[in-house]
């Protein structure tokens, strides 16, 4: 299988004050490396950021914002904020369910959104999807929707048992692909740290305690066909300064996307670009799902704070809750009585 790579690099920016610097500086940066002689990419790691994965459908093939636009951009994200941050009326009424974000009414505190808009290649990046230039995944190949239908079929009614709950609500994986790949980030914890060794690249995701085992070589062992891990088999290989991994051979449980893995390869790449800054690409592809490959970029940004351990099934009483309110439900309804809820 042939995967087109998508070329990614430059200055990064988390403030506009060292956005026109940014260049200079990445032309002086002389990347670090380990005592056995590779590229240094150790470290805690965020790629939050106010870049949205996919483009806004309104600016086209706009690929890159202005220094205003992108400033105007930051600004309406920050005010978002403050104004999520003000003091909540005890009198107020309930939230609508649709306003609420996805995991339900935390407020600001547990949250962690980003407001700035970093530079990749000295753009301020309109979406980290840039391939197809339209900045959106491509069309889902013809008869995907049946197949799905025909899957979703087939799969444990939600409410049955922990078996029917998804893997971020059962604690076995990070939500919304925070540990990837692709490697996203989303409404908090985005962070991440390296960790690196001969012969070996291990990411660890704050969320949920996820650890992705790289090990660099070009021969894929015949045992990740049978092992099928959380976040599938990764090798790398360098090229230069840029660390190269390929993922394949996902556990038949995990989805990317809301769609089947077992034909997903995606193609990673990590490139030093500063002392606070890694370029992350990424090209999915999977002809079972998509009509074309398609690429991105994150940028990530050093942070000084550590990882901290994610106490997820510690704490995880909702899905006791969630399965006991569908037994007495259902006791309700063979009973006569009335429902005054609905299962979600």
């Amino acid at each position: 299988m042939k995967i087109r790579l998508l070329a990614v690099g430059s200055a990064l920016s988390i403030a506009f004050s060292l956005a026109s610097t940014g260049a200079a500086f990445a032309q002086e940066f002389q990347t670090p490396r380990t005592e056995w002689g590779v590229p240094d990419l150790q470290g805690n790691w965020k790629n939050a950021t106010v870049m949205p994965f996919e483009r806004p459908r309104e600016l086209g093939n706009k690929q890159a914002y202005s220094e205003q636009e992108a400033l105007e951009l930051e600004q309406r994200a920050q005010q978002a904020i403050e104004e999520d941050n003000q003091p909540l009326d005890p009198n107020r009424p309930a939230p609508k369910l649709e306003a609420l974000p996805p995991v339900g009414n935390y407020d600001l505190f547990w949250t962690d959104r980003g407001m700035f808009l970093p530079t990749i290649d000295g753009e301020f990046r309109t979406s980290a999807v840039i391939d197809p230039p339209n900045g959106r995944i491509p069309e889902h190949v013809a008869g995907f929707q049946d197949r799905m239908r025909d899957l979703r079929a087939s799969q444990p009614d939600r409410n049955a048992g922990p078996e029917g709950r998804g893997l971020g609500e059962r604690c076995l994986l990070a939500f919304g692909n925070s540990s990837g790949p692709v490697m996203s980030p989303v409404m908090y914890n985005s962070h991440m740290q390296i960790v690196q060794s001969p012969g070996y690249v291990n990411i660890i995701v704050e969320m949920a305690h996820d650890s992705r085992i790289i090990r660099i070589t070009n021969e894929r062992s015949p045992a990740s066909a049978v092992h099928q891990k959380w976040m599938g088999d990764s090798i790398g290989r360098w090229d230069g300064d840029t660390l190269i991994v390929e993922t394949r051979n996902y556990n038949p449980w995990i989805t990317y996307r809301g769609a089947p893995t077992e034909n997903l390869t995606v193609i990673e790449t990590f490139k030093r670009e500063a002392n606070n800054k890694i370029v992350y690409g990424f090209t999915v592809d999977d002809p079972s799902v998509y009509s074309a490959q398609w690429s991105g970029a994150y940028p990530l940004s050093k942070m000084e704070e550590p990882i901290y351990e994610y106490a997820c099934h510690e704490g995880n009483y909702g899905i006791i809750g969630i399965l006991a309110g569908a037994r007495r439900l259902e006791s309700m309804d063979a009973n006569g009585e009335d429902l005054a809820i609905k299962q979600q």
